[in-house]
């Protein structure tokens, strides 16, 4: 989800590089192209201070062809490639953005969650926006503080105490043109100290190949980097010693671009709870628009594939318990089968990390064809289910390269969740205490999911050894712990290739309990529900029957615990919010399974990230 790049050397790009500035700031670009992006851009301070701002739509080759980096030459810049949030994929969108009289540039990560209330007050003072991003109203409030007297720094640290949401941004001047101005929350930034140039960039394999000392940045931290300083400062400690904070990092690029993770898919499990925190920040107004159309909807349906099938099937459980609405779910390969079914005053809300899912396109044509409206769930940005949706919800996991879905599904169930929230409070539900609880784990959940992959990492990983020997699982739950079952077991067929199928646990008696033999695993998803005590009796079955039982519980339910063989006890949340919760030890148990099998996680046979064909 974008990347960024900042570099300030002493003298020309020529003459400390061999080339070009702007050359550098291409190669660098390149480097975090596997973040994934729509546009790109950069900014340069030329000899005589002035700031020169070049970006487009495009692949970075493709622009560098169109403006020419190779024209440009100097000794400070930044450079973005941007993942689109706030505002489709354009030249006007793409950063770095500016102020009024173009002598402040910046490029930014993240998503600035109160920007409508601050681009309000900046269009009342009289600054002109050319983007429909939430990013430039950063350089129009520098502009604003430096017009009323502060300095830059002082300006930037002003950001620190006004912006909301989460964001790494840089900033140059013409006012200050050898240094840029950083500020960090959430968003990752990091420093690189070079000999003759100083380096900052949201990932290291920005600038590893000119220097492998870095500074990783903390929450807060704000300050400048200049061919000869570094200035960090915190919000909460004040000036900050970066020299005890340097370390030295021994990584090939391929390393680099994990951050150090072996495979993109553990990145992308460790990413979760900024996937989470971004995507609550962001979808406020969309979450309030399709809640009133899905509230005078005649009928609901929901579609998706694989993964974003589940998502569906979980979102159909919290709009039936929430808020009473009737919905129905399919698989969007069978919607032949709706085809005299959908008609006019329908809504169908179609889910797809990709937004390019063949069946679930189809699925809308469709629908669309009968007179439904459609609603889009999509990680990316106009991509072609958003595309030709009336109505489109984005979620903002980040770019996802391991095939396996993670981040993106839990990103997708915490869409269903707010917009069963929102539903619930148009209609006037009588339960008000339980949303306003729900709310609040909401707010919890990033910090809760990292949490639960810190104390469960390193026990899932040993537990996995033992999984690994079987060729047969079973998961099952009740409730919405059954589409979190079948998520389940889906990553375990995926990425470990282990025979996994989940079912409702009560169904398990009609048929599936015949394979059921010493040893066999049985995983039990248990929720702090109306089902936790039926469930307990299936898991009584499977123990008569010796199977191997481990359960996901809510702490402290004791009556789960002792019947069952190795307990993963989860915090005891609503249903809603434990289902994202519950999904991720899940993840890390396919993953350190497939892991300990010796197979590649990022790269499952047979299985492509985006299916493109019916």
């Amino acid at each position: 989800m974008c990347g960024i790049i900042g570099i300030v050397c002493g003298s020309r790009g020529t003459e400390v590089f061999g080339k070009q500035l702007g050359l550098v700031i291409r190669d660098s670009l390149l480097s975090l192209e596997y973040r994934g992006y729509d546009s790109v851009g950069f900014a340069i301070v030329v000899d005589n201070g002035r700031i020169i701002v070049r970006k487009s739509k495009g692949k970075i080759l493709d622009v560098e062809a169109k403006l020419g980096f190779i024209d440009y030459d100097g000794s400070t810049a930044i450079g973005h490639t941007r993942w689109a949030t706030h505002g489709e994929p354009s030249d006007f969108n793409a950063h770095p953005h500016t102020d009024c009289s173009n002598t402040i540039a910046v490029v930014h990560n993240g998503i600035i969650s109160n920007y409508s209330e601050l681009k309000k007050k900046l269009l009342e003072k009289g600054h002109i926006f050319i983007s429909e991003t939430d990013s430039e109203v950063v350089p129009h409030l520098v502009e604003e503080f430096v017009r009323n007297g502060f300095t830059v720094l002082e300006a930037v640290k002003q950001l620190v105490k006004i912006l909301k949401g989460t964001y790494a941004l840089l900033v140059i001047t013409s006012i200050d043109p050898h240094k840029i101005y950083f500020i960090k929350n959430v968003s990752p930034l990091v420093i690189g100290v070079g000999d003759r140039a100083i380096f900052i960039a949201s990932d290291i394999p920005a600038f590893l190949r000119y220097t492998n000392r870095i500074i990783v940045l903390n929450d807060g931290d704000f300050g400048y980097i200049s061919p000869t300083n570094i200035y960090i400062e915190n919000i909460d400690r004040g000036a900050i010693d970066w020299r005890n904070r340097v370390r030295v990092i021994d990584w090939t690029p391929d390393m680099a671009m994990k951050e150090g993770y072996p495979h993109f898919m553990l990145k992308e499990i460790h990413e979760q709870p900024i996937a989470l925190k971004n995507t609550l920040f962001s979808i406020v107004d969309e979450v309030e628009e399709v809640s009133r159309l899905l509230i005078n909807a005649d009928r609901v349906f929901l579609t998706g594939c694989g993964t974003s099938f589940h998502a569906a099937l979980a979102g159909e459980y919290m709009l039936n318990i929430l808020c009473g609405i009737n919905t129905t779910t399919f698989i969007s390969s069978e919607y032949i089968r709706f085809k005299k079914i959908f008609r006019e005053g329908d809504i169908l809300v179609a889910v797809s990390q990709s937004g390019e899912t063949i069946d679930t396109l189809m699925a809308i044509r469709e629908a669309k064809k009968r007179g439904a409206r459609v609603i889009a769930i999509s990680n990316v940005i106009d991509s072609a289910i958003p595309r030709e949706s009336d109505i489109a919800i984005y979620t903002r996991a980040g770019p996802e390269i391991g095939v396996a879905a993670t981040k993106t599904f839990t990103s997708q169930l915490l869409v269903f969740i707010t917009i069963a929230v929102k539903l619930a409070k148009l209609l006037g539900s009588e339960i008000m205490s339980t949303i306003e609880s729900i709310e609040r784990e909401l707010s919890e959940l990033p910090s809760i999911s990292r949490n639960i992959i810190n104390i469960y990492e390193p026990r899932i990983k040993k537990f996995s050894e033992k999984l690994k020997e079987h060729g047969n699982a079973f998961y099952l739950g009740r409730g919405i712990g059954v589409p979190i079952s079948m998520e389940g077991a889906l990553k375990l067929k995926e990425i470990a290739y282990i025979h996994a199928e989940a079912y409702p646990a009560g169904e398990s008696k009609h048929g599936p309990i015949a394979l059921i033999e010493e040893g066999f695993p049985v995983f039990f998803t248990v929720l702090n529900d109306e089902y936790r005590e039926l469930i307990l009796g299936n898991i009584e079955e499977m123990k008569a029957r010796k199977a191997l039982t481990i359960g996901l519980v809510p702490k402290g339910y004791e009556e789960a615990k002792k019947r069952l063989d190795i307990v993963f006890e989860l915090p005891r949340l609503s249903i809603y919010t434990a289902s994202i919760v519950y999904t991720i030890p899940y993840q890390l148990i396919a993953y350190y399974t497939a892991i300990g099998k010796g197979l590649n996680p990022d790269k499952p046979r047979n299985l492509a990230k985006t299916v493109t064909v019916e």
